[in-house]
């Protein structure tokens, strides 16, 4: 997609702190983190929304996210991982992405 911002990243036509990358996935750190560790973890292809998602790469999102969690420090006391999908929810990039956050606490029920 022309005009998405995470296809550009995973290009490397935009600059960012790539941490992870393989020939599916690209993770790397928000540019407004949200906590003290922010990754988005994103599938090269485009695809807009979890609705379009293959049972694959939603597994292989999470299980990296968990592997990163694990590599960044913040598994031991805990993270959240979101998927935000569509307006009301708050997705403002319509690319499919996980967001990993960690590094404080966290309250129920978000946002």
């Amino acid at each position: 997609m022309p005009n998405c911002i995470f296809c550009k990243i995973a290009e490397h036509n935009l600059n960012a702190d790539i941490i992870y990358e393989d020939n599916d996935i690209v993770a790397f750190r928000d540019l407004k983190p949200q906590a003290p560790t922010h990754l988005l973890l994103i599938p090269r292809e485009h695809i807009p929304t979890i609705e379009e998602a293959s049972p694959a790469i939603l597994g292989k999102l999470m299980s990296k996210a968990s592997e990163l969690a694990k590599k960044e420090g913040i598994s031991a006391k805990g993270y959240r991982t979101v998927i935000n999908c569509r307006d009301y929810a708050g997705q403002s990039v319509y690319h499919l992405h996980v967001h990993l956050l960690g590094g404080r606490w966290f309250h129920w029920p978000p946002g």
